[in-house]
């Protein structure tokens, strides 16, 4: 698979170039960044032949057939069109784009051209999260009567710049964590939030975007969730639980890119720490791309899950801003 980065992201260089060469012998033929300079240095510190300033230059020229599109996120849906039109693959960064409206375009217009359309959603490739699906899955908890995700972390200085300063580009913690653990929970329960509650505001980093916010989501099946994400705690961990009639899930430090972390079941036998693979998440997500493109199942997350992510997110987003119940608005998905 010949890959193009859209983005000379830190993302790209920390996570997924390794990943996209690990996985089938993998090739990145080229990247694109709005500095040529940056562009520049990026492809000569990646070791990529070639580096770009046009998107239509890199589509046209450029040999491949995938694109990751990991840019700020009011640029995917322009981006991510292009790419299309162009006959590529694209697996694209969280959230999708800043509206529904041009998510569904996105999707819509992938399948239309006949290319498979994934979204980054890395963490329901780790060990520790298929583990906890499974466990739910085999119903070793019961009916699921309750869940709770805290996501609250400190944004290190390095990754700060648009997300906690530039609303336009879509900064602000929800469509940066919270549309992680929208996937996550879905993921987990098989369904899809009917309605939020939700509070937001900045706590200390945030400069005209939320840092922080709390929700509440209820669930088809009655079951409620609980969600915290912000960029301003330094000291609490990350983690999920799920609360069931025959036991309870207790997982630690696994809201994270590295396969780490600690789960606990809790039921009426005792305490059991439950193991889990520690392969690495990207390679697992970029093998299950490479397979979709080949024709044979699905990416981890589509663009189906990215649409839904992305409606959560906003609706959360709408419940804060509006101080009322917001139903989920799916655009008929």
């Amino acid at each position: 698979m010949r890959w193009g980065l859209i983005g000379a992201s830190r993302i790209a260089s920390s996570f997924m170039i390794d990943a996209i060469r690990a996985v089938s012998d993998g090739e990145i033929t080229s990247v694109l960044s709005s500095d040529a300079d940056r562009g520049a240095h990026f492809a000569g510190e990646n070791e990529i032949p070639q580096a770009f300033t046009d998107l239509s230059d890199m589509l046209e020229s450029a040999e491949m057939d995938a694109v990751y599109i990991s840019t700020t996120n009011e640029k995917h849906h322009a981006q991510a069109l292009a790419a299309i039109a162009a006959g590529k693959h694209v697996l694209c960064e969280k959230p999708l784009a800043m509206s529904l409206t041009d998510a569904v375009e996105m999707v819509e217009a992938a399948k239309a051209k006949g290319v498979v359309f994934a979204t980054n959603h890395h963490l329901r490739n780790a060990g520790s999260h298929i583990a906890i699906r499974d466990l739910i899955a085999t119903g070793r908890i019961g009916d699921v009567l309750s869940a709770r995700v805290f996501h609250a972390v400190h944004l290190p200085e390095h990754l700060q710049g648009w997300r906690i300063n530039d609303a336009a580009a879509g900064g602000g913690v929800i469509p940066d964590i919270t549309v992680h653990d929208a996937d996550t929970i879905r993921f987990h329960l098989d369904e899809d939030p009917v309605s939020v509650v939700a509070k937001a505001g900045s706590s200390g980093m945030g400069e005209g975007v939320e840092d922080s916010v709390m929700s509440v989501w209820s669930m088809p099946s009655g079951t409620m969730v609980q969600s915290h994400e912000s960029f301003t705690h330094g000291f609490t961990g990350t983690g999920i639980e799920f609360h069931g009639t025959k036991g309870s899930i207790f997982a630690s430090n696994v809201m994270t890119q590295m396969p780490v972390g600690v789960i606990r079941l809790q039921d009426a036998s005792g305490s059991h720490e439950i193991s889990f693979s520690t392969h690495n998440l990207y390679e697992r997500s970029l093998g299950l791309f490479n397979k979709a493109v080949a024709g044979d199942g699905r990416p981890s997350a589509d663009g189906v899950d990215g649409i839904k992510s992305l409606a959560v997110a906003l609706a959360v987003r709408d419940a804060a801003l509006s101080g009322r119940e917001v139903q989920v608005n799916y655009e008929g998905y």
